[in-house]
């Protein structure tokens, strides 16, 4: 009785059927590459935890091992219902090359997706800039990783995009990374003075580490102004750019109570009569 069920066939197209044995084979491997990979993940956190694994690289060996199974598991299924994945790719040699030249871009994506889970250059929870912006990797996928920007918003990156173009890493750095601010004052302020009242505006900045590593620095003479760069080191990288905003406000509101003026460029205009 059993088997008669089992050998039913569901469906017959030309010399390929499906019984309900076959299905029943390819859902029992969905099932269980699902449960392989569900404890593999369960086994990688784990080690994270008690060996203290890197997340990002415990994330990547895990993105390995999940297409190297669904692969498997994929031409498991294809032998399963009597597709002979030898001969397939044998002869789809030709429709494959023209795929492959079609889809050239996306098989870049793809290999450079394989490399960065490889390499381990870039991981999860990585801070990159590309392009002038900063994101936040938050997945790497095998075509494309996604990423968060300072504004909030979830970039979509092919893969290729980081292993070709020139990406700065700010994860990579050391735990505090230096920053510079650049202003320009009137000729008729006091060196020392703007000096001292930069490193104050700095250290007025929560996010600004030791006093010891600030430094304001006369760099220039300009046309309208002597020129000044604050240097100082922080940790919070992702949000730089509020940091520096915030020290821009401290520093002309000190400016401000100390008499000291930022020029800006001015023009005389003669009218002839």
């Amino acid at each position: 009785m059993i088997n008669t069920i089992l050998e039913y066939e569901l469906f017959n197209f030309k010399q390929h059927s499906l019984t309900v044995f076959e299905l029943v084979s390819i859902l029992l491997i969905v099932i269980v590459t699902k449960l392989i990979l569900w404890l593999i993940n369960k086994a990688l956190l784990q080690k994270t935890k008690i060996h203290k694994l890197d997340k990002g690289s415990s994330i990547a060996i895990f993105q390995l091992i999940k297409y190297t199974i669904w692969v498997l598991a994929i031409t498991l299924v294809l032998e399963t219902i009597g597709i002979n994945v030898t001969l397939l790719l044998a002869g789809s040699a030709a429709l494959l090359v023209g795929i492959g030249l079609g889809l050239q871009q996306t098989f870049n994506d793809v290999l450079s997706g394989i490399i960065l889970l490889f390499e381990h250059s870039v991981k999860v929870g990585d801070i990159l800039q590309i392009d002038g912006d900063i994101v936040k990797i938050q997945e790497i996928g095998l075509r494309t990783s996604k990423g968060m920007n300072v504004r909030q918003i979830v970039v979509i990156i092919p893969n290729s995009l980081i292993t070709t173009n020139k990406v700065i890493n700010w994860s990579l750095q050391t735990q505090k990374t230096l920053f510079s601010i650049d202003v320009g004052v009137s000729y008729n302020s006091d060196i020392d003075s703007v000096i001292n009242l930069l490193e104050k505006s700095a250290l007025q900045h929560p996010d600004v580490l030791e006093s010891d590593l600030l430094e304001g620095r006369l760099v220039g003479f300009g046309k309208s102004s002597m020129d000044f760069k604050l240097l100082f080191y922080s940790q919070n990288i992702f949000f730089i750019e509020k940091i520096k905003s915030d020290i821009r406000k401290l520093i002309f509101k000190n400016f401000k109570e100390n008499n000291i003026s930022i020029p800006f460029p001015q023009l005389d205009l003669y009218i002839k009569k």
